[in-house]
């Protein structure tokens, strides 16, 4: 089984490509919660939705989140009654929150509707929320500290960044859902995806025993860069790291991951990196990892696949 922790557009997007390459049983996509809020009712999970609706075609490639051919009336009712729309949800989109909600209020965790939702949508891969314990990823900010949504979506990403925070983590404990395979020896390889390495992966990584359980596990651990040619794709990151006093480089995600990681996913512009990744012993693949349609999802897949297959040589 491969397991591959996910979050935000590139997470999605990769989380699509392995997907589509791996028979279902063999993956299971363990998705950050620490994004999540209620809002209106109804439990926001930003980056299990994003998963979702990727892996079943059902995405807005352009925006990178949320359904495709959306409509926003029930959003321009609730303005018209003074209610606050600074966060969207779409027509089509409120289905899925509506089920969400009604399954959680039947007694389901978290995971419990996540595997419902899954099968609805007819997935066949797992895709797993982190843990069923609220998370919440806190930006601290120069404007005070920010709930992750208050920060990204609120207030545009603006106020300048100076740490990160996990609240409630130390209560929290993994989903068994992916934990016990992970930690029984059932895991062939685990794909860091190309997601921001502080609010979409630090959280799953932040969770009591999972680094541990990495460290101990005899399965590889490789990583995508989500920088490329000196930039994030998608979302905060690059702003994120200037602001820290760090290089917006693979160099500079390899770093924050540290001696966790086997191997190391570059893409072709920034292959001027690779020989001071494996000057630290760590083996590295270089492809095109823009990941612009569902063909270019399965290339970074397959990269990933095969890296793991020559960490595992190695090792052997």
């Amino acid at each position: 089984m491969i397991h591959a922790f996910s979050g935000g557009v590139g997470g999605a997007r990769l989380s699509r490509g392995l997907a589509d390459e791996l028979v279902g049983e063999d993956l299971t996509i363990v998705v950050n919660t620490g994004d999540d809020f209620d809002h209106l009712g109804l439990r926001i999970m930003p980056d299990f939705d994003s998963v979702v609706y990727g892996i079943a075609g059902w995405n807005d490639t352009v925006r990178g989140w949320g359904r495709a051919e959306e409509t926003w009336q029930c959003r321009d009712a609730l303005a018209e009654f003074g209610v606050d729309t600074w966060f969207s949800l779409g027509d089509k989109d409120l289905a899925l929150h509506l089920l969400r909600l009604s399954l959680l209020e039947s007694g389901a965790t978290f995971t419990e509707a996540a595997a419902e939702i899954v099968h609805r949508m007819g997935i066949n891969c797992r895709v797993v929320p982190m843990t069923d314990h609220p998370v919440e990823t806190i930006v601290i900010t120069d404007n005070g500290d920010l709930s992750f949504q208050d920060y990204f979506v609120r207030m545009r990403c603006e106020p300048r960044v100076t740490a990160f925070r996990l609240a409630g983590v130390e209560r929290a404990a993994p989903s068994a859902a992916w934990f016990d395979p992970l930690t029984g020896g059932d895991t062939r390889g685990v794909v860091l995806c190309p997601s921001n390495p502080f609010v979409s992966i630090g959280p799953i990584l932040g969770l009591p025993g999972v680094e541990a359980a990495l460290r101990r596990s005899a399965a590889p651990v490789i990583a995508v860069s989500p920088i490329v040619a000196g930039d994030a794709v998608k979302g905060p990151l690059a702003k994120m790291l200037r602001e820290l006093g760090q290089p917006v480089t693979p160099l500079a995600i390899f770093a924050h991951y540290g001696d966790l990681l086997d191997g190391f996913v570059l893409d072709v512009r920034d292959e001027i990196f690779a020989p001071q990744l494996r000057e630290r012993g760590v083996r590295v693949a270089v492809c095109d990892t823009l990941m612009s349609d569902r063909e270019a999802s399965r290339r970074v897949a397959r990269a990933c696949l095969a890296l793991l297959s020559e960490c595992d040589d190695h090792a052997g």
